[in-house]
């Protein structure tokens, strides 16, 4: 049996609502959590709210709330999100939980009984933002680097937990296991901090001072300090220290957290760990920041981005798509609404939903919707399956390393090759010829095989996506068909298999068009012939230009410049065109044109129309866009 993963989160300050550095964690986490279920672990993924400290009582006695109180109303805030990203946590957990309060005083009563923890006066530089005195390598300018204010001198008696006493053993800790911090050039920021003397570690506030806490266990005058108190989360969680679930998983722990809190989790807490005499976690893994159109987020510049409304607006699987695609796990990323578009529109809506609903439907076309048979018979050329278990293959070994991005670039290189095999393979033409009929049967069965691969490899970063496409497939067996052994297993949709409803799993995202209204009807401008504004390829790309046969074609009643074309473009299409002054229906039919496929449908003097030919009009009048050669019908533009 594969052993037992634990992920967690950092558990997130209730000091503001959640954001989008606190969605791309999340995500993370959730997207490597489903991974593992993949591979048949017994998973166990926790979140929550850090819910003490200064800030929370300050920002209570504001809103004229009990700190409680407070706490309560934005911790729901997280805890409602998640499930509307599409995140399945198995625990929340609250530093206001009272089973967590317990293990915190535990595990502080043992180390100051054990002498790790002990009382003494100190003054320096204490900054309020960051709850927390500052040395002198950290002041830049006389200010806090993080708040950009003046730090306050402080002398106060607290107490201290002698961090420098087991600074040797965990230099020598991460060296021996260069995976415990990744990726490597945060490994190396940790060991740069333990190049110089460990400072003992402040682990109370005067009770007088701050109230809000969690009282030690051995002088009620005090309160904790917030890492002690927070980052106890990830045991307490599972039931330190008697626990079966504690016993099961913690051996296992895997924690995600963002580069600013990388010296809490990756000095201060595997500290804690060995002084209190419990197992070490597996690793931390670090991610970067993001930036708002490669500028820094802030709330006082006003461009911070709410993960609900950007869900709300283009689905959560679109958004969870384009964190994990477009920001390298360890490297800052830069956040942009248009780039985000540009990935609904050009993968999801172009490369990978064009797809599942042409294959869905030459399936029901030339088979009735049942799956054919022959897909794990096909000969070599004709066999998408190589390619299929490579793209599984490469999709895991970058999961492992959380290189999300890596693992859907291996799944669209699949997608962009079953693409090309439609257009080589041509089913069209196939279907025309029943001595074709064989190869029609191993062609669109490769092609549905696919499709299920590609169903179950997208699941850890787009579930619901998922769902829809197995259920389009006809899959109903639940959780076992996202497993890697039955995604490797060629030939696993079963002959005869009706296929479900085909949805339209990404409909294209068009742009906001103003029009202004005229009072009176303007004169009819000559066209220009001002070459428009430049593009770039990314935009050209939007566009589905495709080869079409017209196989029938007819004028439409009382539409003097309209003709109803009936066209071939590797399904069958009706198209609208505005041609008949010019081109006759018996001129048109046989014609091979090109037409953009992926216009949204338009309904033109009542008929329906699912595209538009490309044709170009002058002095000397209009000419229809054809090919001088057979090409085959479906096959791109490029």
């Amino acid at each position: 049996m594969p052993e037992p993963f634990y992920i967690t989160t950092p558990i997130y300050y209730v000091n503001a609502r959640p954001h989008l550095g606190h969605a791309y964690t999340t995500i993370a986490a959730d997207a490597v959590c489903r991974f593992n279920r993949m591979e048949k672990r017994e998973t166990f993924f926790l979140t929550g709210t850090d819910e003490h400290g200064d800030k929370i009582a300050t920002s209570a006695e504001k809103m004229d709330l009990t700190p409680q109180a407070y706490a309560d109303r934005i911790s729901a805030m997280f805890r409602d999100l998640w499930p509307r990203l599409g995140i399945e946590f198995d625990f929340f957990v609250r530093t206001t939980d009272d089973f967590h309060i317990r293990v915190v005083q535990d595990i502080l009563d043992r180390l100051h009984k054990s002498g790790d923890i002990y009382f003494s006066d100190y003054s320096g530089s204490y900054c309020y933002g960051c709850e927390r005195f500052l040395t002198s390598r950290e002041i830049v300018d006389g200010k806090c680097p993080d708040h950009g204010t003046q730090p306050a001198t402080l002398k106060e008696s607290n107490y201290f937990f002698k961090m420098s006493r087991y600074q040797d053993w965990l230099i020598d800790h991460i060296k021996k296991n260069p995976d415990f911090i990744t990726p490597k050039h945060y490994r190396n920021e940790a060991l740069g901090f333990l190049k110089e003397p460990l400072e003992d570690l402040c682990v109370s506030r005067p009770r007088k001072r701050l109230t809000w806490g969690i009282p030690l266990p051995f002088d009620g005058d005090y309160v904790t300090y917030v890492w002690f108190d927070a980052l106890c989360n990830y045991i307490s969680a599972l039931g330190y220290p008697d626990d079966a679930r504690f016993k099961k998983f913690w051996p296992q722990a895997r924690h995600i957290v963002a580069k600013d809190i990388l010296k809490p989790h990756g000095i201060y807490w595997p500290i804690m760990l060995k002084a209190a005499g419990i197992p070490l976690f597996q690793n931390l893994h670090v991610h970067g920041f993001w930036n708002i159109d490669r500028a820094k987020m802030s709330k006082s510049v006003g461009n911070v981005v709410n993960p609900e409304k950007m869900a709300g607006r283009y689905g959560a699987d679109a958004f969870r798509f384009y964190l994990m695609r477009d920001m390298s796990f360890g490297l800052d990323s830069s956040f942009s609404e248009k780039a985000l578009v540009m990935r609904v529109n050009t993968d999801l809506a172009n490369d990978l939903g064009n797809l599942f609903s042409r294959v869905l439907a030459m399936t029901r076309k030339y088979f009735g919707g049942k799956v054919p048979g022959g897909a794990h018979e096909a000969e070599p050329d004709l066999s998408l399956e190589a390619d299929a278990l490579k793209a599984a293959d490469d999709f895991a070994a970058a999961m492992r390393g959380l290189e999300f991005h890596k693992g859907l670039m291996a799944i669209w290189a699949f997608i962009g090759k079953m693409n090309k095999y439609v257009d080589a393979q041509a089913p069209w033409v196939l279907a025309k010829n029943e001595s074709d009929r064989e190869k029609l049967e191993t062609v669109i069965g490769n092609l549905l095989e696919g499709l299920r691969v590609i169903s179950g490899l997208i699941y850890p970063v787009m579930p619901e996506t998922a769902g829809r496409m197995q259920r389009g497939l006809g899959i109903d067996k639940g959780g076992s068909f996202y497993h890697f052994d039955v995604i490797r297993k060629w030939g696993a949709l079963s002959p005869g298999a009706s296929l479900g409803e085909t949805p339209a799993l990404f409909p294209r995202i068009e742009g906001d068009k103003k029009k202004k209204k005229s009072p009176g009807k303007p004169a009819a401008k000559k066209a220009s012939n001002d070459p428009p504004g430049e593009v770039t390829l990314d935009d050209f790309l939007k566009i589905d230009l495709r080869t079409a046969v017209v196989t029938h074609a007819e004028k439409i009643p009382k539409a003097k410049k309209l003709l109803k074309l009936t066209v071939d473009c590797g399904e069958e299409r009706t198209i609208v065109a505005g041609i008949a002054e010019s081109v006759s229906p018996e001129e048109i039919k046989g014609k091979r044109i090109v037409i953009a496929a992926n216009l949204k449908p338009a309904k033109l003097m009542g008929v329906m129309s699912q595209g538009m030919l490309l044709a170009a009009h002058d002095e000397a009048g209009l000419s229809v866009a054809t090919f001088e050669k057979n090409v085959k019908p479906g096959v791109r533009v490029k």
